[in-house]
Formats: C-alpha cells, structure tokens, sequence
C-alpha cells in the first residue's frame, strides 16, 4: 500500500457507486482487505502508508481502530446494498496487523462474517511479523476463523536484516511458523526480499533454504526497490550504500526459481511459488485477475465493478470522516474499457496461466517474443501466451511491448 495517493475524481461523500458498477456484482468474486497502518519501527526501504506510536499524533490510536474499521465496514454493505455478497477472501495487511491484539483482528473478522457473511471455505489470511505474535495469539487468530498467515521474513542473514532494519533475528521465523503449523493453520507463506547492499549470493541462497526449511507451502520473493523518501533511498544518495543492480537482481531470481523447483515449489505469478494448487494466495489471484474488493482502513484501495477508490492517508482523518458518517474515500476513478483491458493484460501475463492468444495484442511484438525466448512457444500453439523464465525477467518490457 504505497503512502502516495493518486489524483482521481472526488468520490461522493455517502461512499455510493454508479448503478454499473454493481451490475452483475452476485457473479463475481468479493474480497475484502484490511489495512493496519501500524509498525513498531519503520523498515529503512518500506514506504508503504504506515506509523509508528511517535509518528501517528492525534486523532488516532490503536486502542481504538477496530471501531473506526467496524464502521467502515458497515458503510461498505450499505455502499454495496444488491451487489452485497458473501467475501470469499479476507486478507488483513498492513503495517503489522499483529500490533493490534488478537481480539481486535477476531472482532474486524466477526463484523464482516456478520455484515457481508464468509463463503465456504473462505481464505483469511494476516501479515505478521515474526517479533510481533506469539503462540498464543496464533492460536487466538486461528480459533476466531483466521486459515492462512504471512510471515515477514526477508532474510536469513542478520547484516541483511540489519541493512533492511528490520528487527527479527534468523531464528525467530523457524520458530513461528512451527507455532503457527501448531496451532493449526495449514497454509503459511513467508516473504523474501532479494538484492540487499552487502547480500551475496550465497547469503540469498542461504535465506532461501532457510525458508523452504520451515515447512511453508508459500514463499513471495521480491526484488529490492529503492523508493523515493525513504530512509534506504536517503542512504543510497549519500553514497552509504550501493543501488542494487539489475544483472545482480536478475541473477538472484533464477537462484531463487532453480532452488524453489528443486523443493517442490511451482511459481504461479512472478514473484510467488507455491508447493501446490490450494497453497495460492487466493485474495491475491483475486486482484490479479479482476474481481472486486472493498479495502478498509486508512489509504485502501477498493475496486468493484471498474470503480476504484482510495481513503484518506492518516488514520486521524480517516477515523474523524467515519465520526462523522461520511465515506472515508479521498477520490476515485472510473475505468473505462480500454483501461480495463490494459490492466487486465499487466496483471494476466504475470501469472502462470498467461492469457488467451485470442486477446488482441500486437502480433508483431508477440512474435518477436517467441523468437526472442520470452514467451513460451508449446504453450503459444496450445493457445496460451505464456512467459518463459527469461520473460518473467523481463515482464514489464513483454507486456509493454504486447499491449504495443
């Protein structure tokens, strides 16, 4: 959830959708995402909308912020009114949504499992960080209805996590996921930052065996990105650290791809991997390919039916709109169907799956992928436009090239 909102629209301030937008709704998959905005400390290169207990000031607390999420919540169902349907995905993100006791999280989950209902089988899944949750809250979230967790794990080596500033040590993310596989969540991911100054390759392929080592049947990996404004950024200027480098990021995934194969891992998006089918991020595949979302909580974004929207940054002036019954939505956005279909191709050709050879691409471009090696050429004849290894490298060039 970057800390920067985009320009937009204003959205009404009774939160209220275009009758299109809600047309069709009951036909397609609902997700909702919370935001919890809160971190002990601020990691060096994270610039997601986030604070820490100094920098949140008035207006706001974590005491309470599952009321002011609760409200909104209740504004979401009235908001949705004939398209309401029961959320087939929760995912709590944030921020550390582990901050806020387990109690707090199993009560944000009851007002949606009563306002909107859970479909059977729902995934909900929360981020932790692994110094921020102990067993018993696993166990807590796991009694209240919570199935999946995401561990922020990012390296096994302790001057990496140094540089990332992060305050975990190696060991803690073995020993929480065991907690976790305890208590009884069956599906765990742990996240993976790749690119670190200082990080050798051997350090990487060490966090790697470290991770598939703790039993996860789910493992993101990304490459460090050094964003404007924050703290690493600030660093890297002044020359402390190096940028990280591209052929070295590239070099870092295919280690990444040959050791997650080797353990059984299938990657199904770019940067996630999976030991099988049931193990993907189903609230993820939700965004990836379309469906509609509600997100709570300061800086969401939502989408439903080629609307989306985004709230307020701070939490004081998101919990002051809800105070006051108006939507908590800073501006909004309605896609128009050339702009859906672009998105749809970005999002699409990231996954496994790929996308449909009848989709109306730039041919030219796409042949010159196939000679190129980028797109799969056995998954081409049977139809599927679908990116090979060195493709996923270079995703963001195929896909712009594609779309022509």
């Amino acid at each position: 959830m970057p800390s920067t909102l985009p320009d937009g629209e204003p959205a009404p301030l009774d939160g209220s959708l275009p009758d299109a937008a809600l047309e069709g709704a009951a036909d397609r998959p609902l997700g909702i995402y919370i935001h919890i905005p809160f971190c002990a400390t601020r990691c060096g290169y994270c610039d997601f909308n986030t604070y820490t207990a100094t920098e949140l000031g008035g207006g706001a607390t974590q005491a309470t912020y599952a009321d002011s999420v609760v409200a909104e919540l209740e504004l979401a169902a009235k908001v949705l009114g004939p398209g309401l349907r029961p959320a087939e995905t929760v995912f709590f993100g944030g921020g550390t949504p582990t901050l806020l006791p387990a109690a707090d999280l199993v009560r944000i989950l009851e007002a949606i499992r009563s306002r909107f209902g859970l479909a059977p089988g729902a995934e909900v899944t929360t981020e932790s960080n692994p110094e921020s949750v102990d067993r018993a809250a696993l166990q807590a979230l796991r009694a209240g209805g919570f199935t999946r967790i995401s561990f922020g794990m990012q390296s096994a080596r302790n001057h990496v996590l140094a540089v990332l500033d992060r305050q975990h040590t190696t060991g803690r993310v073995q020993q929480v996921v065991g907690e976790a596989r305890d208590v009884g969540f069956d599906n765990v991911n742990v996240d993976l930052i790749y690119g670190a100054p200082g990080e050798s390759d051997d350090d990487w392929r060490a966090s790697l065996n470290a991770a598939i080592d703790t039993g996860v049947d789910h493992l993101s990996a990304y490459a460090l990105i050094v964003e404007p404004g924050t703290r690493l950024a600030a660093r890297v200027t002044r020359g402390e650290l190096p940028m990280p480098d591209d052929d070295v990021l590239a070099d870092r995934y295919e280690i990444a791809d040959e050791l997650l194969a080797a353990a059984g891992f299938d990657w199904y998006e770019v940067s996630n991997w999976a030991r099988n089918d049931s193990a993907r991020s189903r609230h993820n595949l939700l965004y990836w390919t379309g469906g509609d979302w509600w997100g709570a909580g300061p800086g969401a974004h939502s989408h439903v039916g080629g609307v989306r929207w985004w709230n307020v940054k701070h939490p004081a002036a998101y919990t002051q709109r809800l105070a006051e019954q108006l939507s908590p939505a800073h501006a909004r956005e309605v896609l128009d169907a050339p702009t859906r279909t672009v998105e749809d191709v970005m999002l699409r050709l990231r996954l496994r799956e790929g996308l449909p050879t009848s989709i109306s691409l730039d041919e030219a471009a796409v042949q010159q992928s196939l000679a190129d090696g980028l797109v799969d050429q056995a998954s081409y004849d049977a139809g599927r436009l679908v990116l090979t290894l060195r493709g996923r490298l270079l995703a963001d060039a195929v896909i712009r090239d594609v779309l022509g």
